[in-house]
């Protein structure tokens, strides 16, 4: 077939007297051509009769496409191939694209909610995180008030129960209310089983949700319309708006971004739909309020953190997200339990907390206090004491200053504390301890530098020595001394309660 403008020009040649053979010879076609389209200017050629090796599989892609509308030419491809498909894929792509071109698209309702009436949620995955070679997955939840699409963004390394319910409650947090329903797709943290319209949700998420008085509704499948405003206005929002052309150094970069994003960008601006900024059409006072603050709010908000049962190792640390953190060495062998969010980690035991630390993103990392060290080399240096230096220690600070400067200057250790354990019988604790601290006060160490003291100031308080058994070994056993600020601090917690 010739085109529109050789067509044109034979037919102007043709008008300027120019001859068939001429014409033939200046636009170097063939005479029997240059006749035929001065006779039928419109000629077409007709259409050649092939079969298309598609035509025998054409019900069948019907078929497919009425189960997965966005199937891709080439999951189409294989699926015919194992029914004697052979042909290309071209043919196969011009024909999907004719007929989804022409498939009817469905139309759907628009409806608007009433302030305070609803919420939205969806999950979103943004790749992941980098932390000195460890990369954690990065997750986001985003939370949309249908009536004013004000909206609440929280990243997160997780998708389990806890993290998505102590999302929630930041959110309502940041609402200061919650919504009557809360509209959500099928995740296995909310909906355990789904038959058509019958729907079995998540134990946990119903028991997060009852305080609150909330009424869960979940999408159908395959039916994103059905929470649009935070599938549009959420995620597909962040995903453009504020994901790209970004670094970030951890989660909490991460957040703050998130959160100076929200409060200057996605809850001011003018949103498409309602011609409105969310954060004026947002009207906090129609959400039902959270429980006040003047009463005792872990009796009435759940516990959002991820909780473990963990046992503490001979190393004084226990395992939790592939690091170990470390306890009070007393705690050794004990079952603890160890409750975290996406700051900080603590410990309890019986209720107590015990231990508290920042969250490491990191893995195989040891995350240690000073003070949980030294009180292990403490229980390790008395270990390895006398039993005599372990009494003598036990009365106090200044007696174990006396006994390290006693081994400093090179007096016999075992000779000294023998004598001021005897001084200690016969005039006492108090008495021992108020000499020892004269003596150290005048650099003075050992036993004999004690017992001068207490002979010039004062006489014996008990004279008579202990009862006297015929088991010598029964006679050489030494109480240590009991710490009583430990009772003081005990007591004192007490009447703060």
């Amino acid at each position: 077939m010739l085109d529109k403008k050789t067509i044109f020009e034979i037919h102007r040649l043709a008008d300027q007297g120019v001859s068939i053979k001429k014409i033939s010879e200046i636009l170097v076609k063939d005479r029997k051509t240059v006749r035929k389209y001065l006779n039928d200017p419109q000629l077409t050629r007709k259409p050649a009769n092939r079969k298309s090796k598609l035509n025998p599989f054409k019900n069948e892609i019907d078929r497919l496409l009425t189960i997965n509308s966005g199937a891709s030419a080439v999951v189409i491809q294989q699926r015919l191939a194992e029914k004697g498909y052979d042909g290309g894929l071209s043919i196969l792509k011009n024909h999907l694209k004719k007929v989804r071109g022409t498939r009817k698209k469905r139309a759907y309702i628009r409806f608007e909610s009433e302030p305070g009436e609803q919420c939205q949620i969806d999950w979103g995955h943004f790749g992941s995180l980098d932390y000195d070679g460890d990369r954690r997955k990065l997750y986001c939840l985003a939370i949309i008030e249908s009536h004013s699409r004000m909206l609440y963004v929280e990243f997160t390394h997780s998708q389990n129960q806890e993290t998505l319910h102590r999302c929630l409650l930041n959110g309502f947090r940041f609402f200061r209310g919650t919504p009557k329903k809360l509209v959500h797709d099928n995740m296995l943290t909310a909906v355990v089983e789904r038959e058509g319209r019958l729907v079995r949700f998540n134990d946990s998420f119903l028991e997060f949700l009852r305080p609150f008085k909330i009424t869960p509704v979940a999408c159908n499948p395959a039916q994103p319309q059905e929470k649009g405003k935070v599938e549009k206005g959420g995620i597909h929002y962040i995903r453009h708006n504020f994901w790209p052309l970004r670094t970030f150094s951890d989660l909490k970069d991460v957040q703050n971004q998130a959160d100076q994003w929200r409060d200057d960008v996605a809850n001011v601006r003018l949103h498409a739909t309602t011609g409105q900024r969310p954060i004026e059409r947002f009207r906090p006072e129609a959400l039902r309020p959270l429980p006040d603050r003047s009463v005792a709010l872990t009796s009435l908000l759940p516990d959002c953190r991820e909780t473990k049962s963990l046992k503490v190792h001979t190393d004084f640390s226990i395992c939790f997200d592939a690091n170990r953190y470390t306890v009070p060495p007393r705690f050794v062998g004990k079952q603890v339990i160890a409750k975290a969010d996406n700051e900080t980690l603590t410990v309890y035991y019986n209720d107590k907390k015990i231990a508290c630390h920042s969250r490491c993103w990191q893995r195989k990392q040891r995350i240690e206090l000073p003070a949980h060290r030294e009180a292990a080399l403490n229980i390790l240096n008395q270990k390895h004491l006398s039993e005599d230096s372990a009494v003598f220690i036990s009365l106090g600070e200044i007696a174990k200053i006396h006994l390290e400067k006693m081994a400093a200057a090179g007096l016999p250790l075992k000779k000294n504390l023998k004598r001021l354990l005897q001084l200690k019988d016969e005039y006492g604790p108090g008495s021992l301890l108020t000499a020892i601290k004269r003596a150290n006060s005048h650099n003075a160490y050992g036993a004999d530098y004690i017992e001068n003291i207490l002979y010039q100031e004062m006489t014996p308080k008990r004279n008579h020595p202990p009862v006297r058994v015929k088991n010598e070994d029964l006679n050489r056993i030494r109480l240590i001394e009991p710490n009583l600020a430990e009772y003081d601090t005990y007591v004192l917690k007490r009447r703060r309660k």
